[in-house]
């Protein structure tokens, strides 16, 4: 059977072929078509083969079983990866832009291109939409951060190709600035994905708590399981423990199947005491 890990690794291995593809292609049409952009651009899709083999590694890490040193697994390990290719997804972003600014005040830097590399950016643009829309169709079914990040990061390089192309294009008409004003809009763009990737990864790898709306799911499941009096207090104090438990484990169960996104749960039985409020029912 095809596991979650599986499924992850057979679009990231996809994906690094095809960016080693598109690294070869772009670098060379840059130094042959007179293109410092296009290099650039074969620069991050170099980039995203490193973040990619990154994803595999915590693949492999996170699908080890837990241990005495990891009670509840190593699935943490594709967050930390989330976290640390999204470092990168800022750094590769603070770069271009940066070098986008300082073409903005030496026009006399950015060369005029040939139509070769103008070619290799609409290529480049369809290859990486395409490469991200079914790398996150497959980092949301299997819930994936690592995987998420990756996508991002697909989509980040086809939007880089975009401002190459933008840029470019109005270099051979004559207009330098396009270059590097959309080369900086575009780092803009994907410095704020690598952020958010960056603080939600963090909160992942803090515990932080879960929001309203799925605590609340959480109190509905609880609160139509059979056996369950109340949230605070679960269960009939006068029934044996077997059956407590038994009501806890079922509703641990109920809870870890409508919310796979949780991987573990623990439900203390407290005995109900409100007499009155059970006598009315």
């Amino acid at each position: 059977m095809e596991t979650r890990y599986d499924e992850s690794n057979k679009i990231t291995i996809l994906s690094i072929i095809w960016n080693i593809v598109l690294t070869v292609i772009k670098i060379s049409a840059g130094v042959l078509g007179n293109s410092n952009a296009i290099i650039a651009d074969g620069l991050h899709s170099a980039s995203d083969i490193l973040t990619s083999i990154g994803v595999l590694i915590g693949n492999k890490i996170s699908k080890s079983p837990n241990d005495k040193e990891h009670n509840y697994g190593h699935e943490k390990a594709e967050t930390l990866v989330s976290f640390l290719l999204s470092i990168i997804l800022i750094a590769v972003a603070v770069t271009i832009g940066v070098d986008g600014a300082k073409k903005m005040l030496n026009l006399n830097e950015v060369k005029v291109p040939t139509l070769m590399p103008l070619v290799v950016a609409v290529i480049s643009i369809a290859i990486k939409e395409y490469q991200y829309r079914i790398t996150i169709k497959v980092a949301k079914k299997i819930n994936s951060p690592a995987l998420k990040a990756d996508a991002w990061h697909h989509r980040s390089d086809a939007f880089s190709s975009v401002a190459a192309f933008i840029g470019i294009g109005g270099a051979m008409l004559g207009y330098k600035i396009l270059e590097p004003i959309a080369t900086v809009v575009v780092a803009l763009f994907v410095s704020k994905v690598g952020a958010d990737i960056l603080l939600k990864s963090a909160n992942e790898l803090m515990d932080l708590s879960i929001g309203k709306e799925y605590e609340d799911k959480i109190i509905s499941i609880a609160k139509n399981t059979q056996g369950v009096e109340d949230i605070l207090d679960c269960v009939d104090k006068n029934l044996t423990v077997y059956k407590g438990h038994d009501i806890a484990s079922n509703l641990e169960d109920i809870i870890l199947k409508n919310m796979d996104f949780i991987k573990g749960i623990t439900v203390h039985v407290e005995p109900y005491l409100n007499e009155n409020k059970n006598s009315e029912n």
